[in-house]
């Protein structure tokens, strides 16, 4: 990524009373998001900021604003994004590496051909690329433990759909615009449907709801179809899970 002086990154504003966003770019870009994930690690460790949280390329810290001003935050925060070059830190050391089993393809990815085709690749191939892919968790949102995968190779920036499809199932693995999203929940959606897991993200009887965190890893390897059912019984739809080295 360019340096701040040609980009103007990163900036921080003021976000309502209780609130700085600290922007490391406009747009999408695998640098910023990294730099966005370790900014945050070291805010978390800041006593006076109360929250925390990522976007793609953007940190949100909430604070008191009674016993801190938002210009002497402001300009701690400065001093910090002075210290590195923010866009070639590493992960979070705490981030994590998932295994999580998926089927492509037939009824579990209906749109695996045409994407495939799309991406100038037949299904084999396309599911031999997807079920190795080390993909980073760059965001969580528009709904509770929805995941933002990437990002995938050139070719795999393929656009969304004009319109909403046929809902997809709860752990529908879908691509578009060189990342793939993980539905927690029954959704409509344009993303192309090319595999499904037993993976839930988000769990909201359980004391931690939230199983993926940004800047944890994610594999999904190819699973039979014949073994969905039995992934369906197991814990966390038989995905595993590793500290990451």
């Amino acid at each position: 990524m360019k340096s701040d002086q040609e980009t103007g990154f990163p900036q921080i504003s003021p976000l309502g009373i209780d609130g700085l966003l600290v922007r490391f770019a406009d747009r999408f870009d695998d640098a910023a998001n990294r730099a966005a994930l370790a900014f945050r690690a070291l805010a978390d460790a800041m006593a006076d900021v109360q929250e925390t949280s990522t976007s793609l390329g953007a940190v949100y810290l909430r604070f008191d604003p009674h016993t801190l001003a938002h210009a002497d935050l402001m300009d701690r925060l400065r001093g910090l994004l002075a210290e590195r070059n923010w866009y070639d830190a590493p992960l979070p050391a705490n981030h994590r590496v998932w295994r999580i089993p998926t089927v492509y393809g037939g009824a579990h990815g209906p749109q695996l051909d045409a994407t495939a085709d799309l991406a100038g690749t037949d299904a084999d191939s396309a599911i031999e690329a997807l079920s190795t892919a080390r993909l980073r968790v760059m965001a969580i949102g528009f709904a509770p433990g929805f995941p933002y995968l990437g990002q995938l190779p050139e070719r795999w920036n393929l656009p969304r759909h004009d319109d909403l499809k046929t809902a997809v199932p709860p752990g529908a693995l879908c691509l578009a615009i060189r990342q793939c999203v993980l539905f927690p929940t029954q959704s409509p959606t344009g993303w192309r449907h090319v595999g499904t897991t037993a993976f839930r993200s988000f769990r909201p009887d359980h004391d931690q709801p939230f199983l993926l965190q940004p800047g944890d890893e994610i594999l999904f390897p190819a699973a039979p179809a014949r073994d969905f059912d039995r992934l369906a019984e197991a814990p966390n739809g038989g995905a595993s899970c590793e500290p990451a080295p």
